[in-house]
């Protein structure tokens, strides 16, 4: 895993590399390279930050350059052995044991064909010193970040957007639709950018560059094919082999790989498939202050950590979350590029910290299992709101109003049945897409409208009908699998991969995620949704296929949730920050958002009425983002679409 930058027939690209590379350092802290050629009429550079993983020799070093081709490349490939083993019956030969010369080779030999064959995360760029061609690439399912911006015929990238806006930033101007969006969803989705000239290499596409100045793209996987192919697949889905084979693959390095183990069932599952094959293997567990996790009325995740690491014989850690949050907001909003408001990046960044301390550059997550198999708890609340609309409206009306009335929390404590109660009736009488979008998105159409300027009614619009779009995009008559290609195209890569890759390589540290894997995504769209939601249950294939390793108590527990007490931290640390940015905020005074509407947010939350938690949590990332835009010289668009 590392950190890449380059730039192709840009003006002073050569120092502009040099720059993006060193702001990378955290990216890949145990080396740097730098690569210049002739291109055309003009140059490329690239840089390389280098975490080394796999081939700790110079061998693996990068940019790597062979034969006429350059390489700058951030991933792993887990299926290196067997492409290697292939390239070398093809006649190739290698010098040293790096999936990154591996990959360079694929490419000599396939091209743009090497891109279907790759397992495994990945952005690259890749030039051709005979055709002064650049290629820029990006992994199927979105793993690996890869933004650039570009000018006539040219090009800059970088693994992070920081990079580029703290370089260019006087060139950016900050994309109003994109923060509208990330109000609605808490992020930035993957198919727009906090800058309206920067943008983000789509998932499972390439993007070549001519000398001359004209460009190609083209798209090498598609999700949604993916989809509409297993839903006409007939025959068994052996889950457990699939998860097994993955996770081994995933295991793959030179150096000590370890896990994250909340307990749920995905990171055990992992954790346990890990454990058989690297016995004693670490593991990494979060609690809160007890304060803290009584208030939030939070599961008590650890004791089911210790029973895994105990049967399984892993060496677990067991880190407290009690961060000086004052300190740590800001420093998360700049290490996430753009207005991100799960504070479970915050427990990444924690636990990826403490095992890097301890000598870990490896870890492998649990992310992906929920989208893929229905575990959030939002689609079986959307199956069972389809059921509610069947409950005569004479008897749905008293229930709307006892839930009503009731409070999420006291002084004292939260109440996370009533939550979950104002939430479900929030969207259970809508149409299945709004449905959807309501049960995990932050506001509705109104409620966004009355948050913003009132110029920018028509961009919420855009951004509600792109949802739409996304959403309805597919063929499948299944319920719950349309649910999880929604997720698996939103949710996964807009949120959970960015925060985990950015709040892990923060820490200098490598995250790997076994479930959001090409074979384990193929066999997961395989299994009708059915089998994914039975009764009142959500995730049973993927329960079933655990049971082959874990106990019934691990695989049947009660949901956990890999978050943070964020309405401790809003009653207690963070009140007089929130008091600040609502009534003097630079998103107030810039008439983006209202100060009578963020008032009433935190009156609500005060009261105990609602539960506004989340939405003031995201509103300081934005606020702290849109701090640090301005001052690197971003500018608004000035155009309110």
């Amino acid at each position: 895993m590392c950190g890449i930058a380059g730039t192709y027939l840009w003006p002073d690209g050569g120092p502009l590399t040099q720059r993006l590379t060193k702001s990378l350092a955290h990216r890949g802290p145990d080396g740097a390279g730098h690569y210049e050629h002739a291109a055309g009429a003009g140059e490329v550079h690239f840089g390389h930050r280098r975490l080394s993983i796999i081939d700790l020799s110079e061998t693996g070093a990068q940019p790597m350059v062979a034969d006429g081709l350059a390489l700058t490349y951030n991933g792993e490939l887990y299926n290196a052995p067997e492409l290697r083993a292939e390239l070398e019956a093809a006649g190739v030969r290698f010098r040293g044991t790096s999936d990154t010369e591996v990959l360079l080779q694929a490419w000599r030999v396939w091209n743009v064909g090497c891109l279907p064959r790759l397992r495994g995360m990945f952005a690259f760029a890749v030039f051709d010193e005979r055709s002064g061609e650049l290629v820029l690439a990006r992994d199927q399912l979105g793993i690996k970040p890869l933004f650039l911006v570009r000018r006539g015929g040219g090009v800059v990238f970088s693994s992070e957007l920081k990079a580029l806006a703290s370089e260019l930033g006087g060139s950016l101007r900050i994309d109003e639709a994109a923060l509208v969006a990330s109000l609605l969803y808490y992020w930035v989705p993957d198919g727009r950018c906090a800058f309206r000239e920067a943008e983000k290499l789509p998932p499972g596409s390439w993007l070549r560059f001519h000398p001359d100045g004209h460009t190609e793209q083209g798209s090498f996987w598609s999700l949604r094919e993916v989809a509409a192919e297993g839903a006409e697949y007939t025959g068994e889905v052996d889950l457990d082999a699939v998860v097994a084979e993955s996770t081994r693959k995933h295991l793959l390095a030179d150096v000590p790989v370890a896990t994250f183990l909340s307990g749920g069932l995905d990171s055990s599952y992992l954790t346990a498939l890990a454990a058989r094959e690297q016995p004693g293997i670490s593991a990494y567990t979060i609690g809160f202050r007890a304060e803290d996790a009584k208030f939030e009325a939070m599961p008590d995740d650890l004791r089911y950590a210790r029973q895994v690491a105990a049967k399984f014989g892993v060496d677990l850690h067991e880190i407290e979350i009690a961060p000086q949050v004052l300190d740590l907001l800001p420093r998360m909003t700049y290490h996430l590029d753009e207005p991100i408001g799960d504070p479970a990046a915050i427990n990444t960044f924690l636990i990826c910290t403490a095992a890097r301390e301890a000598g870990v550059k490896v870890m492998l997550s649990g992310m992906g299992a929920d989208e893929l198999f229905a575990g959030y708890r939002k689609h079986l609340a959307n199956v069972l709101a389809l059921r509610y609309q069947q409950v005569p409206g004479a008897l749905r009306k008293p229930v709307h109003s006892l839930v009503d009335r009731l409070p999420v929390a006291t002084a004292k404590r939260g109440f996370r049945s009533v939550r979950f109660a104002k939430r479900f009736l929030s969207f259970a009488e809508l149409p299945e897409e709004t449905a959807f979008r309501r049960s995990y998105t932050m506001y509705d159409r109104a409620e966004l409208l009355g948050l913003l300027d009132p110029d920018l009614s028509s961009t919420v619009d855009d951004v509600l009908t792109e949802h739409a779009d996304t959403y309805n995009d597919n063929v499948l008559d299944d319920f719950v699998n349309r649910m999880c290609l929604a997720d698996s195209r939103l949710f996964l890569p807009g949120l959970n991969l960015t925060y985990t890759d950015r709040s892990s390589m923060a820490a200098s540290t490598e995250v790997r995620v076994p479930f959001v894997d090409v074979e384990v995504v193929k066999a997961a769209f395989r299994i009708p949704g059915n089998r994914k939601i039975v009764g009142r249950q959500g995730k049973m294939a993927l329960k079933q296929a655990a049971l082959s390793i874990l106990p019934g108590e691990i695989v049947h527990r009660p949901k956990g949730l890999f978050s943070a007490p964020i309405r401790a931290w809003m009653s207690r640390d963070l009140a007089p920050v929130v008091r600040e940015v609502v009534h003097d905020g630079e998103l107030v005074k810039s008439g983006f958002l209202r100060r009578e509407a963020l008032q009433r947010l935190v009156d609500e939350d005060a009261a105990g009425q609602q539960d506004r938690s989340k939405h003031l949590w995201h509103v300081l990332t934005l606020e702290y983002w849109y701090r640090g835009a301005t001052a690197a010289g971003a500018g608004s668009s000035g155009n309110k679409e």
